[in-house]
């Protein structure tokens, strides 16, 4: 099994973890602290050494953050972790179901005198302190910038990563490096802006065509990067890490050591394109009215994968799929009671490792049978490792980093004999899957705009899930990729070449926990008859190719549209991948697609 380096801690390590951080409140005469789960270059995903939230709290999911006051202290999660957190934290630590409940308005009910609440400023980004801080005018609460009040307790912190970088291959970047700064300079040059400044480390990935290992299973390193409008970039990224890495980079990027980041900021002229949503407060601190908001400027072209990264994504979901198919073999030839999750992930893990082009999995696996099920982000541990027993259902939730590619595929399977209700719940699941994949919309949609197609019928039946119908994929970069979503709150519009997962799900507290995810690829729709000339649109492309177990269908909950679009796309499943399989794993595969 590849390894996990998050940072974890049981639930009786916080609330001794919390009284020495409330020592240090009240050593600088301080109301509260927040801790976040980020990082100085504010991703998704941390590095041991900044996994904070986790270590004080014992809360692992991928988003959150605790504010600790003198006499509570809340856990703010989103809906994905209403259950997890339940289990990861003390009693010390009090749940707070957020956005639902913003900051602001928490602090205000917390706080009814008043108080000074500290930050790290280079934990949040310059968007939210400005809007909290707006939220709490008039209050009588301060949100002061100080150094970071849980490292100095922390005292077996990990080191920062420094692990080397290497070169992304042209033929899977399908655009040199060069290509991309000479590109992404002359339109900031167009807009007015002498630079851009960039945080987040896939966006510099991507723009260099280099690699890294700085976080679990995301192949980014840690760094900043300047772009110049004349078409240099300053990147600052400690050189240990870029040993031989000089003829690459060439002579338009020059190289820095991050501490001397802030002072280069400083120097910078002019209008200096930054995104709020990203940029550290500490940095913004530093630029003042010299900061334009205009995003990101790689986030755009990194979500409009080409021709290559495509081409290159296609070919390692078909690799991807014969590594599931054949542990979806293995698992169905388990008699009820006989494995254990631990087993599950240890096999896929395994028969993913048999590709050479595999580097890691692109998350840790998630396999929650029963009611870890209903537990969206649920990862296996020692003293979760439950047995699939007869009538669970498990979830499998997986993924692989490939030369060529990110996979990330959710498979829900029957152990032994299931009931009716679950089998009724997946089949509102899978309708809404077919529904979405199937979709046309006009150019200018964004995922806020379509993603109800794949809650209707679980809406139809007075259900639904807690988290977005999907989520963007890199090119062999992070597995959660921006800026592109299926969710209420984006207004990215959707584009060729973006590629997205396609997830509904169905979760029962304490029972059971449902989800079908495939990844789809953006592409112009080709015209039909009768169609608005002057209307563009959009579809969807499937790249994920694993068979959806039809003994948790009932039948006569689908259309017959919805009956041919999945006979089609079994047989797609078995013409492309049955080649690559052994041969039990072919059989197991014919009678995984037979038609309904």
């Amino acid at each position: 099994m590849f390894q996990s380096f998050e940072v974890t801690a049981r639930p009786e390590q916080g609330p001794p973890r919390l009284a020495a951080l409330r020592t240090e409140l009240e050593r600088e005469r301080l109301d509260g602290f927040i801790v976040p789960r980020a990082d100085a270059h504010q991703g998704e995903y941390v590095a041991a050494r900044d996994g904070r939230l986790a270590w004080l709290t014992g809360f692992t999911g991928s988003a959150g953050f605790c504010v600790a006051l003198r006499n509570v202290a809340g856990v703010f999660v989103d809906g994905r972790y209403r259950t997890q957190v339940k289990a990861q934290v003390a009693s010390d630590f009090t749940p707070v179901p957020w956005p639902d409940v913003s900051l602001s308005a928490w602090l205000k009910q917390q706080l009814p005198d008043g108080g000074k609440v500290a930050f790290d400023p280079w934990l949040h980004s310059a968007g939210q302190i400005t809007a909290t801080r707006a939220e709490l005018q008039n209050c009588g609460i301060e949100l002061v910038p100080s150094d970071n009040l849980v490292d100095r307790i922390w005292s077996d912190q990990p080191p920062p990563p420094m692990n080397p970088v290497k070169v992304h291959p042209l033929e899977f970047a399908g655009e040199s490096a060069e290509s991309k700064v000479s590109r992404l300079a002359s339109a900031l040059a167009r807009n007015g802006r002498s630079a851009a400044v960039i945080t987040l480390p896939d966006s510099i990935m991507w723009l260099l065509n280099i690699r890294g290992s700085d976080i679990p299973y995301n192949p980014v390193a840690h760094g900043f990067a300047i772009l110049q409008a004349d078409g240099h970039v300053d990147l600052f990224m400690a050189a240990k890490k870029l040993n031989g890495m000089d003829e690459h980079l060439g002579p338009r990027v020059s190289i820095h050591e991050p501490d001397a980041f802030l002072n280069a900021v400083a120097a910078l002229e002019g209008a200096v394109q930054v995104d709020m949503g990203t940029l550290p407060q500490a940095v913004a601190d530093v630029l003042g009215d010299r900061a334009v908001d205009g995003g990101d400027p790689c986030a755009r072209p990194k979500a409009c994968k080409n021709e290559a990264e495509i081409a290159g994504s296609a070919a390692a979901h078909l690799r991807d799929a014969a590594a599931v198919i054949e542990t979806l073999c293995w698992l169905d030839a388990q008699p009820p009671g006989s494995l254990t999750e631990t087993q599950v992930v240890t096999r896929l893990e395994e028969n993913r490792r048999r590709d050479n082009a595999l580097q890691d999995i692109s998350f840790d696996t998630i396999a929650g049978t029963g009611p870890n099920g209903a537990i969206m982000h649920y990862r296996v541990t020692e003293e979760t490792d439950s047995r699939l027993e007869d009538g669970h259902i498990l979830v499998l939730d997986s993924g692989g980093q490939y030369l060529d590619g990110t996979t990330d595929i959710t498979r829900t399977i029957p152990i032994g004999t299931v009931g009716d209700e679950e089998k009724t719940c997946f089949t509102r699941v899978l309708k809404g899957m077919i529904a979405m994949s199937q979709l046309r919309w006009p150019v200018g949609l964004a995922g806020r705009d379509i993603e109800c197609i794949a809650r209707a019928p679980l809406w139809a039946a007075g259900q639904d899930f807690n988290h977005g119908v999907g989520h963007g994929v890199g090119a062999y970069l992070s597995v959660h990729e921006g800026p592109q979503r299926l969710a209420r709150v984006s207004h990215v519009p959707l584009e060729p070449g973006m590629i997205l997962s396609n997830e509904p799900g169905y979760y029962r507290e304490g029972a059971f926990g449902i989800r079908i995810e495939n990844l789809l690829v953006v592409e112009e729709a080709p015209a039909l008859p009768g169609a608005d000339p002057e209307r563009a649109m959009l579809c969807w492309r499937t790249l994920t190719y694993v068979p959806i177990d039809r003994r948790l269908i009932v039948v006569d909950m689908l259309t017959s549209a919805e009956r041919d679009w999945l006979n089609a796309y079994h047989r797609d499943v078995a013409e492309k991948v049955r080649p690559r399989l052994s041969h039990a794993a072919q059989l197991w595969l014919d009678a995984a697609t037979a038609p309904l």
